[in-house]
């Protein structure tokens, strides 16, 4: 099975920043990269040294219920291409382990599904889950903060 890492989509980077607002409807905070880690939601990419990025909190679901996870993310300031890494997890991610779990096409966690896995093996996992015709898409989320990572969906 083929699969495709993303991050979030063009035009709802676009949306958010327009709005200026996040999911909890406060403003967007401004910040200036100092050179570590700060990876963008949208290029997958660390924010540059010395380059202006947003930290928001998102909820990376189009409809709510109670699985409909928020938590904090960074984006770039200005505009930047989105991920098209593939099938390769992105190199941002650098701890050892992240959250990686089942979404049925509703949204809703498929329970059995989430577990913390080593970052060398979350495409594996990600495969193991995505076989079951229940499951819509998988997310990868921080073990240690809950931050959203990024999605992994069947490819075309």
């Amino acid at each position: 099975m083929r699969l495709t890492y993303s991050g979030l989509p063009t035009a709802h980077v676009h949306d958010i920043k327009n709005k200026g607002r996040d999911s909890y409807d406060l403003p967007l905070e401004v910040q200036t990269s100092d050179g570590g880690v700060h990876p963008c939601r949208h290029c997958l990419g660390a924010v540059p040294e010395g380059e202006p990025y947003l930290i928001l909190a998102h909820r990376p679901f189009d409809g709510l219920n109670a699985y409909t996870e928020t938590g904090p993310i960074f984006l770039c300031a200005g505009d930047c291409a989105p991920y098209a890494g593939g099938d390769v997890v992105p190199e941002t991610l650098v701890s050892p382990t992240y959250l990686v779990r089942g979404y049925t096409g509703d949204e809703r966690i498929k329970y059995g599904t989430g577990s913390v896995v080593p970052r060398n093996d979350i495409m594996a996992y990600a495969a193991r889950v995505l076989d079951d015709p229940e499951i819509g898409f998988v997310d990868v989320r921080s073990a240690m903060n809950n931050c959203w990572q990024g999605r992994i969906t069947r490819g075309d």
